[in-house]
């Protein structure tokens, strides 16, 4: 690996590192002693399973709760003694996260106004935190998942979606929980922070609506399943809004962002003495085009001689039209590749920080001025695999794949690029 590329791998540890739990969830947990009741733990998430082990040392034998992690986040096995933890698939919901979160509304259900739930949420929560809505199964939930998982939807727009056919998504966990006190504490995987997109916001008012769902399948193409149309079209009981007075005991926390992470990177960047070109943590659209601007960009830099790291955040998507594997980082490095066409001095990394972009077991690529020549050299044409949406196959295939494992934590995509 060149210089460039170590060091774009230790920026990318870096901010990692920065939002991990146990770097910024201790210093806002309650002091046990300070509540009365008792505390119930529920919440979901990439980093479930580091939040609540966390919160259990903490709180130890005055909390009870359960926690959902995606499967292979609890890999060490790291159940505190009073909270359990569930593993459960994602990004298309299974029975296990489907059952776990019908338990947590039964657990903040009765209880009173000197109990306290802690709510842990993180990326992947919304997926984890399944419960359909009343009239739905589970597997009208996992038929319309995958089909705007394919459609190129923003999180935004899929989780608009999830809150009108849940249980518990779009404050309705907050509502179950009434009249008890709810502190959530979340690690922010979406841009913009938005509480009320972050895991679905559970215990937040939903500024959207039926309409905007039914509106958003509709844009999609999307009419089936026809339970899920007819629940949507029936409207029958809304998400609370801003003002319900059943949400009126609830305070909302942001332990850790993606403005994090790149802060933590720049400073990187700067030690090794790059200028930081921060383009925000926010960014979101397709994949490839995004690649393309970015590239646009690297070239410039480099026509004008400037030494700079170009860094971004956000949560861009892939449109599915070829059969291939791969998910948004690596098919924006895919993408950066071909049209950086094996420029000179220009070397860049994009890696989802919850180690595993997409559904695939990587967590990224990397991307340097030989990535194609090496692809030639092994019969390897990367505009056919961006074409294929193979992304995963091409980078495997050079070994320029990283591979991290779980992190337990999540602030979506890390993107930068280095330009000598």
């Amino acid at each position: 690996m060149t210089d460039q590329g170590d060091i774009l791998g230790h920026m990318f540890k870096t901010a990692v590192a920065a939002v991990v739990p146990s770097r910024c969830l201790p210093g806002h947990l309650p002091d046990p002693q300070s509540i009365a009741g008792q505390i119930v733990v529920v919440g979901g998430g990439k980093a479930g399973a580091e939040m609540a082990r966390i919160a259990g040392e903490h709180f130890g034998a005055h909390a009870t709760g359960l926690v959902v992690t995606r499967y292979g986040h609890d890999a060490d096995g790291l159940n505190p003694e009073h909270i359990e933890v569930v593993e459960a698939a994602h990004p298309v919901p299974d029975t296990a996260g489907n059952e776990a979160a019908s338990r947590m509304l039964e657990m903040v259900s009765g209880l009173g106004s000197d109990d306290l739930v802690v709510c842990l949420l993180s990326g992947g929560g919304s997926s984890l935190l399944s419960a359909p809505a009343e009239g739905l199964t589970l597997l009208n939930k996992q038929l319309v998942t995958e089909a705007l998982l394919r459609s190129g939807a923003t999180i935004s727009e899929i989780n608009c979606v999830r809150k009108h056919l849940s249980r518990i998504k779009g404050g309705r966990l907050a509502v179950a929980a009434t009249p008890t006190p709810v502190l959530t504490l979340a690690i922010s995987d979406v841009p913009g922070d938005d509480a009320a997109v972050i895991a679905s916001g559970p215990t937040v008012a939903d500024p959207t609506t039926f309409a905007d769902a039914r509106a958003l399948l509709e844009k999609y193409g999307i009419h089936e399943p026809v339970p899920v149309i007819a629940h949507l079209q029936a409207a029958a009981e809304e998400t609370p809004k801003a003002g319900d007075p059943r949400l009126e005991n609830t305070e909302y926390k942001l332990i850790a962002t993606p403005a994090s992470a790149l802060e933590a990177a720049a400073a990187e960047a700067r030690e090794a003495g790059y200028a930081p070109v921060m383009l925000g943590d926010d960014l979101e659209g397709e994949s490839r085009e995004v690649a393309r601007d970015h590239a646009a960009l690297a070239l410039d830099y480099r026509d004008k001689g400037e030494k700079v790291a170009i860094l971004s955040g956000g949560e861009t998507t892939v449109t599915m039209k070829g059969s291939g594997g791969g998910g948004p980082n690596a098919e924006y490095a895919l993408a950066l590749a071909v049209a950086l066409d094996g420029t000179e001095n220009i070397a860049a990394i994009a890696c989802d920080t919850d180690g595993i972009d997409g559904s695939e077991t990587n967590a990224g690529a990397v991307v340097g001025p030989d990535t194609l020549t090496r692809a030639r050299a092994h019969s390897l044409e990367a505009a056919d695999y961006l074409d294929d949406n193979d992304s995963y196959g091409f980078f495997s295939a050079l070994g320029d794949l990283v591979v991290t494992g779980p992190t337990r934590t999540n602030v979506n995509d890390f993107r930068a690029i280095l330009v000598n």
